[in-house]
């Protein structure tokens, strides 16, 4: 079991970590289809059921707001700025420990290695609202309490609570985004005490962006970004299933 402040510690000493190629966590390794969900460099998840296509895109229009199809810095930083302002329940410009457990555990589950046995049934938040029942990596659901409706910031996940602050393979949110970052909120503890200032936050969206714009054009596009490990996983299965 990996304690915050430890995982804290893990990511400052990787520094900022490599773009995509992180290996799946160990349950996403399962026979089951991959869930098709993308957690955006801000720590944002966006789900769309199996058939959809993968759920990138749904980031990447939300982000660029003027829809040119160029998402420049200001929009990228922009973007991290508005889920921040999602994420500080209190609006004091930190994000505790109450807002973090709540973002870990209500908002992208999928980072301690849970995930959702869904069916979309109208589109709204990260693509769809959500039909859903919390499952274990084993399979089973978490609680007998049935499916819960998730809305924008309006979801907890039922006790018992996850028995662990990450799920055990220590890839967290890394195959469903770009970069190798088991917990991208906490990857801004730059005091690595827990707490997650606004402007550090704001920083670390900076330094995604370089990452990402690794030509210098100023802006990114949707078809150069890099393919997460989940979207690879996800697309196969499609194909396959397209053949069948």
């Amino acid at each position: 079991m990996i304690s915050r402040r430890g995982l804290g510690r893990l990511l400052a000493g990787s520094a900022l970590l490599g773009v995509a190629g992180a290996p799946l966590g160990a349950w996403a390794q399962s026979d089951g289809p991959a869930p098709n969900v993308f957690i955006s460099p801000c720590g944002q998840p966006f789900r769309a059921a199996q058939h959809e296509p993968y759920p990138v895109a749904v980031w990447f229009k939300r982000a660029d707001k003027n829809g040119d199809g160029k998402l420049d810095r200001t929009e990228f930083i922009a973007d991290a700025e508005a889920f921040f302002k999602e994420l500080d329940i209190n609006g004091d410009g930190v994000l505790e420990s109450r807002e973090i457990s709540h973002y870990e555990r209500g908002i992208a589950p999928e980072i301690l290695g849970y995930r959702y046995q869904s069916s979309s049934i109208t589109g709204l938040y990260g693509g769809s609202i959500w039909r859903t029942q919390m499952m274990g990596g084993g399979g089973g659901p978490m609680t007998g309490d049935g499916p819960t409706d998730i809305v924008p910031g309006g979801y907890q996940p039922p006790d018992p609570r996850p028995p662990h602050d990450i799920d055990e393979s220590m890839q967290g949110a890394a195959p469903y985004g770009f970069f190798a970052e088991p917990e991208p909120v906490m990857a801004a503890d730059e005091n690595l005490n827990g707490r997650i200032k606004k402007d550090a936050f704001l920083r670390l969206a900076g330094r995604h962006f370089d990452r990402l714009d690794a030509d210098e054009v100023g802006y990114l596009t949707l078809d150069k970004l890099p393919r997460t490990e989940i979207q690879k996983r996800v697309e196969r299965e499609q194909r396959r299933r397209g053949r069948s």
